[in-house]
């Protein structure tokens, strides 16, 4: 059968709306035999990778794939939480958490979370939703500043199952957010308390995932929505030009990535000298091994072995109350227009 049979709630009258919430991913263990798992799934995506398909296959299998899980385990097993993957752990209390602000607010809406790779599927939330009989659904991902590697990706994975759906969802999207109000006054937010708690630094960090520059050349708009991030926190946080700089991370490969490196830039700190480097990742709205293992690790060692003296890492924003009131703002504006049940239901008393 090439279109799937609708379920039966989804097949009731009016239906319900629903808010799909999608984050990177992350292994379901911290060993090599799942990393290997998930890598192979997330290096396999053409949006990651725009590389000729049959010359990276051979690499990635080849070269990658038999060594790269092995190492990343042992990162990952860094940062484990007892509960599971940190990114999984926030994002699921993320995703509990927008559902009770929502129904504060008089909205009852389905809420469920996917991963782009790895569990929960997009697929398998999909149908969750329509099974609860949702014919609306916003998809929001996770994904501050919009790239064709990331929020694209999302997008393709939703309408890949689309395409074998009988009854066809009516969809919204959340492509960025990357200058929303209340997305930088919450960045702004934990970073002030922080210093509240530690004092200043002499240098603020702002580290965002690096992408191919040549992403940037074909025209992805990546780039410049972190620098407009960048520019408006340090603008809310009233930071002078000398008291900040905006770094790019996780490089991959040979190819020329976004610069200033973030690794490079603390190096360069250390060396000449600056006492403290506080760093914030403002592209990643919950804690993972990029943030945790990458930054608040080996960006620490790095800055210390060059020179430095303190180094602080300024968490994500993961379950703050300030960021689950704006993204439950944010979820709100995008659902104008739809109803929700409990909308429905006070209509009908009136």
């Amino acid at each position: 059968m090439r279109f799937r049979p609708e379920p039966e709630a989804a097949q009731a009258a009016g239906g319900r709306t629903g808010v799909l919430l999608c984050n990177l991913g992350t292994p379901d263990a911290a060993t090599p035999a799942a990393t290997r798992k998930y890598l192979a799934e997330f290096l396999s995506d053409p949006r990651v990778v725009e590389i000729p398909p049959a010359l990276w296959k051979l690499i990635l299998y080849a070269f990658i794939l038999p060594t790269r899980p092995r190492q990343s385990a042992e990162k990952y097993r860094s940062v484990w939480l007892p509960e599971g993957s940190p990114l999984m752990v926030y994002s699921r209390r993320q995703a509990t958490m927008l559902r009770g602000y929502l129904g504060e607010r008089g909205h009852s809406v389905s809420v469920r979370l996917a991963m782009r790779y790895g569990n929960p599927s997009i697929a398998s939330q999909l149908d969750a939703l329509r099974a609860e009989g949702c014919t609306r659904i916003l998809v929001v991902p996770l994904y501050p500043q919009y790239s064709g590697t990331t929020t694209a990706s999302v997008v393709d994975a939703v309408v890949q199952w689309a395409g074998k759906a009988r009854h066809v969802p009516e969809f919204r999207f959340i492509n960025r957010y990357h200058d929303d109000p209340g997305y930088i006054g919450a960045l702004a937010r934990s970073v002030q308390q922080h210093w509240q708690a530690h004092g200043r630094p002499d240098k603020l960090v702002m580290s965002f995932h690096g992408v191919p520059e040549r992403t940037r050349q074909l025209g992805d708009p990546y780039h410049d929505e972190c620098q407009a991030t960048a520019r408006l926190l340090a603008q809310r946080l009233a930071l002078k030009g000398d008291e900040w700089v905006i770094t790019f991370q996780s490089r991959f490969g040979k190819a020329k990535w976004l610069e200033p490196a973030t690794a490079t830039v603390l190096e360069q700190l250390g060396r000449q000298g600056v006492p403290r480097v506080d760093v914030i990742c403002p592209g990643f709205p919950a804690d993972c091994l990029e943030t945790l293992e990458e930054i608040a690790m080996e960006g620490r060692d790095s800055f210390k072995a060059a020179g430095g003296k303190e180094f602080h890492y300024i968490p994500a924003l993961n379950d703050s109350p300030v960021w689950m009131a704006a993204l439950a703002d944010l979820v709100q504006q995008h659902l104008q227009g739809w109803p929700t049940r409990a909308e429905r239901e006070d209509a009908t008393a009136r």
